[in-house]
């Protein structure tokens, strides 16, 4: 950069990106970088983009820093940090005009490796270590600390912020914090000998974090689970979703073990397969628990026929499905939003299920729980449907809360005591047209009740019947129930344009952070669009009059079907014409950029004039 060169200073206002080799122990000093801007009061959104293999394959880790509040990927890179020769000129081309690149620079790399349109920042960081550290480990390891270290002076991080970090990760460990700490003053030292001042890309200290905190939605998934009451958890790994029930686990071992003999009051089993994971959910909530297992989009194909049953002998359950990459093994360890259709309609034959469909980890939280309720309340499978890029990444979200006073939502459970005065009782009885019957817990009464249930047709109480009548009235009730949890699941959240709008837009889950920032680009383009973002399915009666209001709606979401747009034309009779598709499922958390893109293009070929054109 020439000296003359008048400075364009942006503070508090940028993306930083990382480009490690998996298993280098890149992960933690990674964090350790974005957890110190937070600890500066700047907000930051951080998101591990990794490999399905323990080591070797490229890894990126992304930190937007946002004053405003923006948490979504924005897309584009204004510093590159790129460790990893693997992915060099993918890392380069990624970074915007204008913006850095920030290297190793102990081996010389040939000038056709750089671009003219950004800076160029090497520091001989491999030299460094080889010159203060001779154990392998050590260098590997330390190295990582020593650029943290270089980028907190480059960018004016605090570096007390960043020592206190590192004491608060190697509390207990002590002897460790002086090494990083000394590691860390070798990446500022170097850095000052070598540019002897920052970049133009500049962390000053804010108070926007304010009382929220910074937490993985699988993690505020499985607190939900305890507080939901939740006592049986039975699964089987598998990515994104075994950091729920380990969650739950951690969670659980604080919150429900029996305060005097220590004995847990839950149980968690890792079963053989996820078949069998779901087996023993089912068994433990006919029989009165509050049960759930985690999983992803193979293990929901696994589960099937168990959730056929669950829904045709009406069982309560809680499934939380972290969706990845697919169809079969597909992309472990990428996000997407491509489980709605098989979880909406699993298993054979008609059936219809709930989901539920939270924005970030506080609504994990509040979801978990709620999913309890309604499973008991409604008496079916309900299904939590989070992604990896929530479930896996920390996000900066409003505090978890739970109301003092909040009580348990059992359903329609019949006691002892009304068995034996008489009242008829019906396993699959309606008794007042919600579709919803009542139920008795196994053991409740020596000789009334429920004692068994079946897969099986059968009649209002709970004989087994092939009779056609039977049936078909079975089934319609089942739909009664549907239309019951239309009215009880999370209504959507309507945010309307500051302008009366023709156009809107319906989107969903962890897309939300994008989609706003996305909206306020678009509006500034004179495209104001009113917003519908849906919580749950079945869908709540006014996403047909969002529908009806507009011209078209942008339906955006993160797969290749349109797999909510689909939803929407099969459940509300929509005309597929006015749902305009914008997809998006290469694996990676979707951007703002992307969504102004694309609905700018869709505008442009439909010829829509700005409002402001209009007005004029």
């Amino acid at each position: 950069m020439n000296a003359d060169t008048p400075r364009n200073i942006r503070v508090n206002d940028f993306v930083v990106k990382f480009a490690n080799v998996n298993g280098s122990g890149s992960s933690s000093a990674n964090r350790l970088f974005a957890r110190s801007i937070l600890r500066m009061g700047v907000p930051v959104a951080s998101r591990n983009i990794f490999p399905s293999n323990i080591q070797g394959l490229p890894t990126w880790y992304e930190v937007r820093v946002s004053e405003a509040g923006h948490i979504g990927r924005r897309g584009g890179v204004d510093l590159m940090v790129a460790m990893n020769p693997q992915t060099w000129d993918k890392d380069v081309a990624e970074i915007d005009e204008g913006g850095y690149l920030f290297y190793d620079s102990t081996k010389p790399m040939p000038a056709s490796k750089f671009r003219e349109d950004i800076t160029v920042l090497g520091l001989p960081l491999t030299a460094i270590c080889n010159a203060r550290y001779s154990d392998p480990r050590q260098r590997q390891l330390f190295k990582n600390i020593i650029y943290v270290g270089a980028l907190a002076e480059l960018l004016g991080i605090e570096m007390v912020e960043v020592e206190k970090l590192i004491a608060e990760q190697f509390k207990g460990k002590d002897k460790l914090i002086p090494p990083n700490i000394e590691a860390l003053a070798l990446g500022r030292d170097a850095v000052r000998a070598e540019f002897g001042k920052g970049i133009d890309l500049r962390i000053h200290r804010a108070d926007a974090v304010g009382d929220r905190i910074f937490i993985e939605g699988n993690d505020a998934a499985g607190l939900g689970c305890v507080y939901g009451g939740a006592t049986v958890a039975a699964w089987y790994p598998i990515t994104p979703s075994t950091s729920l029930a380990e969650s739950f686990g951690k969670h659980a071992k604080r919150h429900r073990a029996d305060p005097v003999s220590g004995k847990a009051r839950y149980a968690i089993v890792q079963a053989e397969d996820e078949l069998a994971s779901i087996g023993m959910v089912i068994g433990a909530a006919w029989n009165g628990a509050r049960a759930f297992t985690a999983t992803a989009g193979p293990g929901i194909s696994l589960m099937q026929e168990f959730i056929g049953l669950a829904y045709f002998a009406e069982i309560p359950a809680v499934i939380f499905d972290v969706q990845r990459g697919g169809p079969s093994t597909g992309m472990p360890t990428r996000t997407q939003q491509s489980d709605l259709t098989i979880c909406a309609y699993a298993s054979h034959g008609d059936t219809k299920h709930v989901l539920l469909l939270p924005a970030d980890p506080h609504e994990c939280f509040e979801f978990a729980a709620t999913s309890f309720d309604l499973a008991d309340r409604l008496q079916t499978p309900i299904f939590v449907m989070l992604d990896l890029d929530m479930g896996m990444n920390e996000w900066l979200c409003e505090p978890l809360v739970w109301e003092e006073g909040r009580r348990y939502d059992r359903g329609k459970v019949v006691t002892a005591e009304e068995l034996e005065s008489g009242r008829e009782f019906g396993r699959y009885l309606d008794i007042d047209g919600d579709g919803i019957t009542q139920r008795t817990y196994p053991g409740t009464h020596p000789s009334r009740g429920a004692f068994f249930t079946r897969g099986t047709s059968k009649t209002r109480y709970a004989r087994y019947s092939e009779e056609g009548a039977d049936y078909v009235e079975n089934m319609q009730r089942l739909l009664r129930k549907f239309e019951t949890a239309r009215s009880i699941v999370p209504a959507p959240v309507r945010q309307n344009a500051d302008e009366p709008s023709p156009i809107g837009v319906i989107y969903y889950g962890s897309t939300t952070p994008a989609m706003h920032e996305a909206m306020a680009m678009i509006a500034d383009e004179g495209h104001p669009l009113d917003m519908l973002r849906l919580r749950a399915f079945p869908f709540h009666e006014n996403v047909s009059d969002f529908i009806a209001e507009h011209d078209f709606v942008f339906v955006v979401e993160q797969n290749r079907d349109g797999q909510l747009r689909t939803l929407l034309i099969n459940e509300l009779n929509v005309d597929p014409a006015r749902l305009v598709p914008v997809l998006h499922y290469d694996g990676t958390p979707i951007t703002a950029r992307f969504i102004t893109r694309a609905i700018g293009e869709h505008l442009a070929a439909l010829k829509v004039t700005p409002l402001r054109k209009q007005a004029s």
